[in-house]
């Protein structure tokens, strides 16, 4: 008889203690259900028990807490101690500015921005959503100033089992445009090569200058002033390369029907190819006009006026490099 009773009692036991206590549970979604704080939690283990922690955040639930939960939903069991705690965790993350900005182009752009615009929120505070939520975004009540290019308007994020998140940003919405610009720092008197230019998105505001819109306009000019990698390139600082300096000897060609000279003449001016430049012939110091064709080379047509020079010509030793 007491073997029966024994057997009985060990029983019960294990018909109260048949639960177990989840210590930790990762959450994923906004509901905590009976099943997340107990496994084996018999006929009520779907039942919804009430919101769980935010995106990112830590619910803990004491051992008093548990046992008025399992016998209200008659789960089989009983905390041994004040140290038993069921952990509930939802991982979040931080909204990424980029899950947001193509909704917010599309609403300033509707609001009167151009077509082409990039949307800086540079002071968005990012909400914290569910760490694998894949958000989609809108926005309403959208504020956009034509002049200045803030903009303030209502953002709402939601996202599979996520409660929706409604937060007002404001930012600075830039016209935008494409140009060339210079791949890397570029220094004054560089010749430019089609590797030193690419195509680049830039803002509007940088190209109230005249500047290149094209490849075509820049390849094989002249730099005037320096020129940082990523701006556009004006227009006023390209020039044609110099092929002939000032006071240098250059190669003169002489050419008509039936003949053709070379001899050698003092430049009276910096010429780019195709300019017409003042020369002084070393031996005759006759003064001429002819077209520059190359690096030191110049071509005097045999129908070319003579050309007196506007002042006295003096060099410099510079000038004679």
């Amino acid at each position: 008889m007491r073997i029966l009773v024994f057997l009985v009692a060990i029983g019960v036991c294990a018909q109260v203690q048949a639960a177990t206590l989840r210590r930790m549970t990762t959450m994923h979604g906004p509901e905590v259900f009976l099943r997340d704080l107990f496994d084996d939690a018999g006929p009520n283990a779907d039942r919804v028990l009430g919101p769980g922690p935010e995106p990112g955040g830590v619910m803990p639930v004491e051992a008093s807490q548990l046992d008025a939960i399992a016998r209200l939903y008659n789960v089989a069991w009983r905390s041994v101690s004040s140290a038993d705690r069921a952990r509930l965790e939802w991982p979040g993350r931080p909204l990424r500015k980029e899950e947001v900005t193509e909704a917010l182009r599309i609403a300033i752009t509707a609001a009167g921005a151009a077509a082409d615009v990039e949307v800086d929120i540079a002071g968005f505070n990012p909400p914290i959503i569910p760490y694998e939520a894949n958000p989609a975004a809108t926005t309403a009540q959208v504020d956009y100033d034509s002049i200045t290019g803030h903009f303030t308007a209502l953002l709402s994020v939601t996202a599979e089992r996520m409660n929706p998140i409604h937060v007002r940003v404001t930012g600075h919405a830039d016209a935008m445009m494409e140009a060339p610009v210079a791949v890397t720092r570029l220094l004054p008197e560089t010749i430019l090569r089609p590797e030193d230019i690419r195509v680049s998105r830039v803002r509007s505001a940088l190209l109230q200058n005249e500047v290149a819109r094209s490849i075509d306009e820049i390849v094989g000019m002249q730099l005037r002033r320096p020129v940082q990698a990523g701006q556009p390139l004006r227009l006023a600082d390209l020039v044609r390369p110099t092929l002939v300096q000032r006071g240098a000897v250059v190669r003169v060609e002489l050419s008509g029907n039936s003949f053709s000279l070379s001899e050698q003449a003092t430049a009276l001016d910096n010429g780019a190819e195709g300019d017409n430049i003042r020369l002084q012939n070393m031996n005759s110091k006759a003064f001429l006009s002819a077209q520059v064709i190359g690096p030191g080379l110049v071509r005097l047509r045999s129908d070319a006026p003579a050309a007196l020079p506007t002042a006295p010509v003096r060099f410099n030793r510079q000038d004679r490099r």
